[in-house]
């Protein structure tokens, strides 16, 4: 699988889980920590082999999208701040669904940033050879990944 295919079916994993919380109704309080706890398990993996693998590979071969990954750095780091919020806020906290909302209008714009203005400069660039290195090379560190959104680099910076 290529890397940003990867990336791409990510996106639409989360997508997928956001939209249930979406559609889970006030009151569905298990529902939605269960859908929480997911959504931090599948961003940070997802952040984690996008920080360590991608980016790096994405800079080298595309130095004009240094600025593009900085800044996608910076939005994991908002990110990860609010998932380790959330792992630990009750469901039934008034600000519970107001934080994941939040989440979830970052995460569609950085995904929005990524998929319209960024991944076809990095597919143009990279080939079909580098990046279906660059997806195997995701794939298998994906189960390694980090659980905690703490842990991740983009936590620290």
């Amino acid at each position: 699988m290529d890397a940003i295919v990867l990336l791409k079916d990510d996106h639409k994993t989360v997508e997928k889980l956001f939209k249930e919380f979406e559609n889970a109704g006030e009151r569905a309080y298990k529902k939605k920590r269960e859908l929480v706890d997911q959504i931090i398990e599948e961003l940070t993996a997802h952040a984690h082999i996008e920080e360590q693998i991608f980016y790096p590979a994405a800079r080298e071969s595309v130095p004009e999208t240094s600025g593009h990954v900085l800044e996608s750095v910076e939005e994991h780091h908002v990110v990860v701040w609010m998932l380790s919020e959330l792992a630990k806020l009750d469901p039934k906290d008034e600000r519970f669904d107001a934080k994941v909302t939040v989440l979830i209008e970052n995460v569609r714009h950085h995904v929005e940033e990524e998929e319209q203005e960024w991944f076809p400069q990095v597919r143009e660039a990279m080939g079909r050879k580098r990046l279906q290195e660059l997806g195997e090379e995701m794939e298998k560190a994906k189960p390694a990944a980090p659980r905690d959104p703490l842990a991740l680099s983009s936590a620290r910076t």
